[in-house]
């Protein structure tokens, strides 16, 4: 356990990092998991909606909670997904 008062404080830190990173994981889950929903229902004008808002959620969260590149990917296969539709 913590003795200082520095790593007690790290302690504190690192919990609500954790916390704020499970959340922003967890957010990009959801919304890509609506984009996809959208696209397979076959509206496009959801989809691209959906596609919008998942892009915005995943590139924001690129760098922090994943690495950039995967986050291009996503976003790519997503794009894809959605201009296959048409």
């Amino acid at each position: 356990m913590a003795n200082h008062k520095s790593a007690k404080k790290r302690i504190l830190v690192t919990a609500k990092k954790n916390a704020v990173n499970i959340a922003r994981r967890s957010q990009v889950k959801t919304f890509t998991k609506k984009a996809v929903k959208a696209i397979d229902s076959g509206d496009k004008a959801a989809a691209v909606a959906a596609t919008r808002t998942a892009e915005s959620k995943i590139m924001k969260s690129a760098g922090k909670v994943m690495p950039k590149k995967r986050a291009a990917r996503k976003v790519s296969r997503l794009v894809k997904k959605v201009n296959k539709m048409a």
